[in-house]
């Protein structure tokens, strides 16, 4: 009888289901869009009862089709997209709100009223975080403050409120469990990373009630028991969940300090592991990668908001391709001296930058440009910022990243692969399995089943492997080009000094 596991990963875009076996190895895999709700102030929303909906059809296409004994199914690990923020019932579990979405930065105002209140530095040292409207606390206050539900709820004491595992978890378990873990929870701006608790100053400064926040514990928990409303005769134990970004770290076996890697979704995650120890610094972030058996896992991480949404930008606002398989192609076919720069602040600027009133422009532009340049502006762009965030975290801890791992669907394109590893100078690692995220938790999960407890990652992964070779004084000729076309977009601080 062989053991198989599931991976759950829902992310900004779609949901998507894997069933690994007891080798690690991908044996199905399916996946279901949902809605990008974006109204006429860019305001970015998910339909939380739409998403639960997709994991349940999901599971139920998997039962259909993967042709295995359901018997053999012993658990499930559970990644999903950080910060966005959730409110629901706690009596029914029924969805109040939309789903406000990491990228959405409509409490910039709750934010800054914040910073003038002098309370930035306060957030910054107990959270690791940079106080912005990216996280999950401001979201939660524009919730409370402008849904009349939301409000309702809270003062009735039957409001939950969280990210999107404490949702789903609810939901899969008909309201039984309401818990989240540290990787999720230091992303929300309202965790005391070094108590690893809720704070509550930090909750009565965004205005959050503490009892309608999960309870905390540790990513390879027993969450609960769930049969997917039935579609399984016998329920199976939850024993994983991570943010999106640490899952893929956990995946890419980045399990010692130093370890780096960068997904590269939606958003991108750069993200360091730095230790059992939270190590500060005021241009990337610090946030919590695990708590598993005990230990404490701390990661430096900094977090940009367009990366492969710049390509689905290309594809569906702009329409200069009709799919993402063409970026790769037409970015080749570039003028090379051609100098556009792309600077996607499409909904301001994170790491290193930090300037949420950013607006995205593109520079250098002359009578050679045309939708090649573009494309590859696009593409570049990607790049340069995940170089910016390695080099302000190489600077923070006095270290040289000299390996990269990769994952997302974006690392098929090798144009941007090869000209990640030129402007990091960086040997970039590719691996066969895109689905990081997924592996990482079902891998997680697997570990606490006892499924994996010899299984060795370099006998599951395959890396392709990317190294410099772009000229030196080229290299710092096109980056010099960015920091001008970054330094003219923002304008709140010297961006010299950071990248």
């Amino acid at each position: 009888m062989s053991n198989y596991v599931i991976g759950i990963d829902q992310s900004t875009q779609g949901t998507k289901a894997l069933l690994f076996d007891d080798l690690g190895h991908i044996v199905y895999k399916q996946s279901r869009s949902h809605a990008q709700l974006i109204n006429k102030d860019g305001w970015v929303s998910h339909d939380l009862d739409e998403i639960y909906q997709n994991v349940i059809l999901l599971m139920n296409d998997l039962v259909q089709h993967a042709g295995i004994p359901l018997q053999e199914i012993v658990g499930v690990g559970l990644s999903v997209q950080r910060e966005t923020a959730a409110a629901w019932a706690k009596d029914t579990g029924k969805s109040l709100t939309k789903a406000i979405v990491w990228q959405d930065d409509r409490a910039v105002d709750i934010v800054e009223q914040l910073q003038q209140d002098g309370l930035a530095e306060a957030v910054k040292a107990k959270t690791g975080l940079t106080l912005s409207p990216y996280f999950t606390a401001a979201k939660l206050s524009w919730m409370l403050l402008n849904v009349p539900a939301v409000k309702s709820a809270a003062q009735q004491h039957n409001l939950c409120m969280g990210t999107m595992d404490s949702w789903l978890l609810y939901r899969l378990t008909h309201g039984k469990q309401f818990k989240t873990e540290p990787s999720n929870a230091s992303r929300t701006q309202l965790l005391d990373i070094h108590s690893v608790q809720w704070d509550q100053q930090l909750c009565d400064a965004f205005g959050v009630p503490l009892d309608a926040l999960a309870s905390i514990e540790q990513s390879n928990a027993l969450f609960g028991e769930t049969d997917f409303d039935g579609i399984f005769p016998n329920p199976l134990p939850i024993h994983c969940m991570l943010g999106d970004s640490q899952a893929a770290l956990y995946g890419q076996g980045c399990e010692s300090m130093g370890d780096v890697k960068a997904t590269i979704g939606t958003g991108s995650s750069v993200m360091m592991n730095i230790g059992n120890q939270p190590v500060q610094s005021n241009d990337v972030v610090t946030s919590i990668g695990w708590k598993i058996n005990g230990r404490m896992t701390y990661v430096a991480e900094g977090n940009i908001n367009y990366a492969g949404a710049v390509i689905r930008w290309l594809v569906h606002d702009l329409k200069l391709i009709d799919s993402a398989n063409q970026a790769e192609s037409l970015a080749r076919q570039a003028v090379p001296e051609d100098q556009t720069c792309l600077v996607p602040a499409f909904s301001g600027l994170g790491a290193p930058y930090w300037d949420s009133r950013a607006k995205a422009t593109l520079t250098g532009m002359t009578r050679t440009t045309g939708r090649p340049e573009v494309v590859r502006a696009a593409l570049n762009s990607i790049a340069f910022q995940i170089n910016d965030i390695l080099t302000a975290i190489d600077e923070k801890l006095g270290i040289k990243t000299q390996i990269l791992k990769v994952d997302g669907g974006v690392t098929a394109n090798g144009y941007l692969m090869q000209f990640q590893s030129d402007m990091s100078d960086v040997i970039v690692d590719v691996p066969d399995i895109e689905e990081l995220s997924a592996f990482g938790v079902a891998y997680c999960a697997g570990r606490a089943l006892t499924v994996y407890g010899n299984l060795k990652l370099n006998t599951v992964l395959r890396y392709h492997e990317y190294h410099r070779s772009m000229n030196p004084t080229r290299r710092q000729a096109i980056l010099e080009q960015w920091r001008q076309a970054i330094a003219q977009v923002c304008q709140v601080r010297n961006v010299e000094a950071t990248v």
